[in-house]
């Protein structure tokens, strides 16, 4: 999948034309590490069905249709290979395992990173796994925001939810261990924070009751 075509603005102080920059390199990144503790259900929570699609496959298939750049999938207490392959899209993510996944979210985003740092990219876009109404529009939305902002967070109703993004710039940054991902740097950097209002529902399925509920 090509790399995304999300271009800075050429700036010049002196109001003459400048050469266009190269493009802003994206990746997306979805977060399936987790073993879903607070699911009760006999299926792996990543795994149940909801309207014919196994709940990662929403995220999976929203990423790669927003259609901003290659697509990372992070997993660990779940295989996703068999559900992945069957609905066609293995071949065309970057599937990676966290096997550090139970020490927390941070855990997964690092390998997620790490993924998209040999790809050699300027951004990741990322969301979670078990938000099946965050929409392509949403991801898009996103990654095609402000390219000088260092993070980019989708609002819904004026909250904010995934995605994410986060420049490269800012990598170091973030935390290695725990579950909170780039929720800290987020809160402790407003000045780095670009918000976009984006289309979609960003709930979380968590346990039987959310699942209910959407269902």
């Amino acid at each position: 999948m090509p790399l995304s075509s999300v271009h800075r603005a050429p700036v010049r102080e002196d109001g003459g034309v400048s050469p266009p920059e190269p493009p802003l390199r994206i990746a997306t990144v979805v977060l399936a590490a987790g073993g879903g503790s607070r699911f009760a259900g006999p299926t792996p929570k990543l795994l149940v069905p909801i309207d014919g699609r196994p709940l990662v496959v929403w995220a999976v298939e929203a990423a790669m249709q927003a259609d901003v750049g290659p697509t990372v999938v992070v997993s660990g207490a779940v295989d996703l290979t068999g559900v992945l392959r069957e609905r066609g899209v293995l071949d065309h993510v970057d599937l990676v395992v966290n096997d550090h996944w139970a020490e927390g979210q941070a855990t997964s985003l690092a390998v997620g990173i790490g993924a998209a740092d040999a790809m050699g990219v300027d951004a990741v876009v990322v969301g979670l796994g078990d938000q099946p109404g965050i929409t392509a529009g949403a991801w898009r939305r996103v990654a095609r925001a402000d390219p000088a902002a260092p993070i980019v967070v989708a609002t819904y109703g004026g909250r904010r939810r995934n995605p994410v993004r986060l420049a490269r710039s800012i990598w170091p940054d973030l935390p290695v261990e725990g579950d909170e991902g780039a929720r800290s740097l987020i809160a402790g950097r407003p000045e780095l924070v670009t918000e976009i209002a984006c289309p979609g529902e960003p709930d979380d399925i968590d346990t039987l009751e959310d699942l209910a509920r959407w269902s």
